[in-house]
């Protein structure tokens, strides 16, 4: 169990780095602004880069919480 939950503390720790760029070079100093949370799209159908790069944040947030939970539960199991 030792070997997974290193690969696990690693990939967290890839995914948090690719995390906090992604937030940091895409950031628009708006945060407080209330906006929206629905992904548009263009008359065609296509989001633009913007509506990417905010499901690409969501899906990375979303994956780093999960490898954190998962971490947490076996060092608890580790231990306990």
């Amino acid at each position: 169990m030792p070997i997974f939950y290193n690969v696990l503390l690693g990939l967290g720790m890839l995914v948090s780095l690719v995390f906090t760029v992604l937030v940091y070079f895409t950031g628009k100093g708006d945060a407080m602004s209330g906006g929206s949370t629905s992904i548009r799209t263009t008359f065609k159908g296509k989001a633009s880069f913007d509506d990417q790069i905010s499901k690409m944040t969501l899906i990375l947030g979303g994956t780093f919480m999960l490898i954190m939970l998962l971490l947490d539960f076996i060092a608890a199991r580790q231990t306990g």
